[in-house]
């Protein structure tokens, strides 16, 4: 069983020094635990941001992750979200 603030502190390995500021719907949809594995998606629907990121669910095959892209303009190129 999976949370999204879980995923999220993987994602943020990435990015030293992040840390998440607001949350919508609200903060508690990251404490929801539930099946990230293959499947369907079962987490729960929300947007995070950071001080200079943009945190998002995604799906590939129903397995669940949280991505991330920049919040401003930059250099940063952004993959392909939900499958490699």
């Amino acid at each position: 069983m999976d949370t999204w603030r879980e995923l999220i502190a993987y994602e943020l390995e990435s990015h030293p020094g992040e840390s998440i500021i607001s949350v919508a719907p609200d903060e508690s949809a990251l404490d929801v635990r539930f099946d990230g594995n293959y499947g369907t998606p079962n987490g729960p629907a929300f947007t995070a941001w950071t001080q200079n990121r943009v945190l998002f669910p995604v799906s590939y095959d129903g397995a669940e992750s949280v991505s991330s892209v920049p919040r401003n303009p930059s250099d940063e190129a952004t993959g392909h979200v939900g499958g490699y």
